[in-house]
């Protein structure tokens, strides 16, 4: 059943993000210091001993990491802004986890495809450039502001990619997908971007869409 949440947003004028921030505020934005929970259904819940991520797409059988695996690998720490199309950022955050070439090194694989698919529960997903996920700001995230996730912001793993709206960096990750072909994730297929850049303002697939600026603020926080 198509989601129409992308229609949904099109009722209120647009915002003009404040000059005051220069060039680090993609246009529509409002700068927070909240960290609005949003996500669709419920926020699962894991027993971490039969919890894994799993890698596939690259012509050999599937390969998967436990969160013990994960948490042996080299971990990265990363701070960047973030961009919601709900029109919020969040300056500075702090995430650590794993760098996607360094679990690529370890399991040996070289994928062939410029893209991947990110499978979440519950039943999640969304495409993103395999590029986009080998950029330095881009993790498997383990954990927010020196802390483990907690289970709204997507405990036990989830991604965070780079220079995209905030949608792409999907919570509850469950299997990377490696692919030739890039094909439309969840929002992408309910009139979201395939791309989703927030300086180019890539919230969606087909005509200017003017969101309401308080949408983010009827949302639970931490």
């Amino acid at each position: 059943m198509k989601n129409n949440k992308a229609a949904r947003l099109q009722k209120a004028r647009p915002i003009i993000s404040d000059p005051a921030h220069g060039k680090r505020l993609p246009p529509g934005q409002i700068l927070t210091e909240r960290f609005p929970i949003l996500h669709e259904g419920e926020v699962p819940q894991y027993d971490l001993a039969n919890w894994a991520l799993t890698f596939d797409g690259f012509g050999t059988a599937p390969l998967s990491l436990s969160y013990d695996d994960l948490l042996k690998l080299p971990q990265t720490q990363v701070q960047c802004d973030i961009h919601c199309v709900t029109r919020w950022s969040k300056f500075d955050t702090r995430w650590y986890g794993v760098h996607l070439r360094d679990v690529l090194a370890a399991l040996h694989i070289e994928p062939a495809g410029r893209f991947v698919m990110a499978h979440a529960d519950s039943d999640y997903q969304t495409n993103v450039r395999l590029e986009d996920l080998l950029l330095p700001d881009s993790v498997l995230a383990l954990g927010y502001d020196d802390k483990p996730l907690t289970p709204q912001h997507g405990w036990p793993l989830r991604l965070l990619v780079a220079g995209r709206y905030f949608w792409k960096s999907a919570k509850w990750l469950r299997r990377l997908e490696f692919t030739d072909v890039e094909t439309p994730g969840f929002w992408e297929r309910n009139g979201f971007h395939l791309h989703a850049d927030p300086f180019s303002e890539q919230r969606f697939s087909g005509e200017a869409l003017d969101i309401p600026e308080d949408e983010w603020e009827r949302k639970a926080f931490d």
